[in-house]
């Protein structure tokens, strides 16, 4: 990457955090403070470098995508963490959301259904040196039960319903943010909250467009 590309890219993204995230509501220091730090750029193909900052959804290799930065900073901050959680995503995809949840969560767990995203993404955080991250392949619609339970879950893919497995595995007071609808691509994102006493809190957040999940307990393979 040239000097003056990464000049661009710095300015960019700067735009990206004044006018695509703070000027869009995201409040939460910290999720801005990691979208600032984590290197978008290196979770994409060489040829989209140059679209790293911008607000939208890019693709990457096995027909999946990156979601755009609001999206992935509205979702981290609908978690509501303060730094110590153990959390747990759904779609490691190129493994960018698992990075920006590794500098605002103490461990991050993430499954992936696609061999070469899984190893690709495991092989691009280490060597970026996020090392409070595991990731795992297998099918996320069934969470990941050994390292249960989790104080935040997120789910990157578009859900008919809620996985049972998923709030079987969120801790008394959990967050779990999951887009769910009745079209494989149209949902709601939703917030669930396990209380105290283990009773589930369902809350609409907003639209959202994400690719299905699939596996066991969601679209079907």
């Amino acid at each position: 990457m040239t000097s003056d590309l990464k000049r661009e890219l710095m300015a960019r993204k700067e735009r990206m955090l004044t006018d695509h995230l703070a000027g869009r509501g995201i409040r939460d220091g910290a999720v801005l403070k990691a979208m600032r730090e984590v290197p978008r750029e290196s979770f994409l193909p060489p040829e989209m470098e140059f679209l790293a900052y911008e607000d939208g959804p890019l693709p990457i290799q096995e027909g999946q995508t990156i979601s755009q930065p609001y999206i992935v900073a509205y979702m981290i901050e609908a978690l509501e963490l303060g730094g110590a959680e153990r959390v747990l995503e759904i779609g490691t995809g190129s493994g960018y959301a698992a990075a920006v949840l590794s500098l605002c969560a103490a461990e991050v767990f993430t499954v992936e259904r696609l061999s070469y995203l899984a190893r690709s993404a495991e092989e691009r955080l280490r060597e970026l040196g996020y090392r409070n991250v595991k990731v795992h392949l297998g099918d996320g619609t069934l969470g990941w039960p050994e390292h249960a339970p989790y104080d935040g879950i997120v789910v990157t893919a578009g859900a008919p319903e809620v996985p049972d497995a998923l709030l079987e595995q969120l801790a008394p007071g959990g967050r779990l943010v999951i887009p769910v609808g009745r079209s494989p691509h149209l949902q709601e994102l939703v917030r669930v909250r396990r209380l105290a006493g283990g009773e589930l809190c369902y809350e609409e957040l907003c639209g959202v467009r994400f690719v299905p999940l699939i596996g066991a307990k969601g679209w079907g393979d």
